[in-house]
Formats: C-alpha cells, structure tokens, sequence
C-alpha cells in the first residue's frame, strides 16, 4: 500500500513529508505501530493522526494511496 506522511510542528523536525509503500498495514492502529518503530522519537510524544484531512479518533482503515498527517496536540482560542 503507498500512503503520503504528511507531519507537522515538531514531528516534522524528524518525520519529513513523503512517500511510503508499506505492507502488512491495513489501518491506523498498525500504521501508528509502524511510524513509532521507525521513528523511535514519535513513541514518547502524543500526536493524532488525521487521515485524508479527517481527524482520528478510534482505529480506522487505510486504503492505498491515502493522505496521512502526523499532528503534535493543538488547541483553539
């Protein structure tokens, strides 16, 4: 499966905006498993994903060539 990572905010100092073709990940849940083993740095920092400009709340299926964006925690005001 091909995704785009798109990152913000300080996980963009390590995850940088590309393209990946990953296996064996079929949802969000995975893809964070995935994500975290290969950027060790996003383990110990909260963040949301937001899947083709959705935020996520609960594990959600991933399709190919889906926009994933990897964002550090933000508030209004």
């Amino acid at each position: 499966m091909k995704l785009e990572i798109i990152s913000f905010g300080k996980i963009s100092e390590f995850i940088h905006h590309q393209q990946v073709e990953i296996s064996n990940v079929m949802n969000t849940d995975q893809l964070k498993n995935y994500l975290e083993t290969s950027f060790p740095e996003l383990a110990d920092m909260k963040y949301k994903l937001a899947v083709n400009q959705n935020l996520i709340q609960s594990n959600q299926s991933l399709k190919n060539e889906d926009v994933v964006a990897i964002m550090p925690p933000f508030s209004g005001g």
